[in-house]
């Protein structure tokens, strides 16, 4: 994995984040098979090319396909494909916007067991609250990270959903604890200096969010009030998995298009800076 020696100049904002024109939200499919986001119809996220040259160079957004297990999987094993392929092209497009990033434009799914997981250096996984991994999904993890992997998770509530989180991270590091990370971590200083404070920075769903202007309330579930963010680290301190418990970060990503209040205090403020955030570190680190 040889994106440690890739170099990514960044055009910063100094005024307030301004993220310009809606994208349209985009249906959804079934994506049980689905091997890039853009193989589906996307009306209203921009295209761009890259370099040919260069391909192997871009930045691709990967996102996890895991399996589960019994019915706390409620739609049947898709529980990784929550906010795709949405979420994915509109983080992508607005990394390439806001960024000297080259970022590509499709994205892609790729399963644990898959050889291509190494060709991926940053990977996103979605709802854990019924993951589990095989002995052999957590070798392959484990080698993932420790030769420069890194994995953000994303959108899970509550403290069963964090408990089978922990005990399938286990697998993969048995020696090792997510640390809680404070707001000064550079992480999220790294593009956007984020100033909220860690419960400022809850996004919920879209439904959630928008009625939050009514009645203030961001937290899904009530065993879910806490925003935490966590950190799993290498010998030498380097970040391999970064965890955003009980927040929906890629809502903020899909949904920005379907309504302003929702864009304006949680895609535009919180999602969007965190996920450039979190990429540009783990490119960098």
């Amino acid at each position: 994995m040889n994106h440690r020696t890739l170099k990514f100049t960044l055009v910063l904002l100094l005024a307030a984040i301004s993220l310009g024109v809606f994208a349209q939200r985009r249906g959804g499919r079934d994506v049980s098979n689905a091997k890039t986001a853009r193989a589906y119809d996307h009306l209203g996220t921009p295209d761009w090319t890259n370099n040919p040259a260069f391909k192997k160079d871009v930045f691709t957004f990967a996102r996890l396909k895991y399996g589960a297990w019994g019915p706390g999987d409620w739609r049947g094993g898709r529980r990784w494909s929550t906010d795709f392929p949405d979420a994915d092209l509109n983080l992508s497009y607005r990394l390439q916007q806001m960024t000297s990033m080259k970022v590509d434009p499709d994205g892609v799914v790729v399963e644990i067991l898959d050889p291509n997981l190494f060709n991926y250096p940053w990977v996103y996984m979605v709802e854990p609250g019924s993951l589990y991994f095989t002995e052999e999904e957590a070798e392959t993890l484990r080698k993932y990270f420790f030769n420069g992997g890194f994995m953000m998770v994303d959108d899970f509530w509550g403290e069963a959903e964090w408990e089978n989180l922990y005990d399938e991270i286990k697998k993969v590091f048995p020696d090792r604890e997510p640390i809680e990370l404070e707001m000064d971590h550079p992480i999220f200083h790294t593009v956007f200096d984020i100033k909220l404070a860690k419960h400022e920075m809850q996004v919920p769903n879209v439904r959630t969010g928008t009625e939050h202007q009514w009645t203030g309330i961001t937290y899904e579930r009530h065993d879910a009030k806490q925003v935490h963010f966590k950190g799993i680290f290498d010998d030498k301190q380097r970040m391999m998995v970064f965890i955003a418990h009980n927040t929906d970060n890629g809502d903020g990503w899909e949904r920005e298009g379907e309504n302003e209040y929702y864009f304006r205090e949680f895609a535009e403020k919180k999602a969007y800076p965190l996920g450039i955030n979190v990429i540009f570190y783990a490119m960098t680190h």
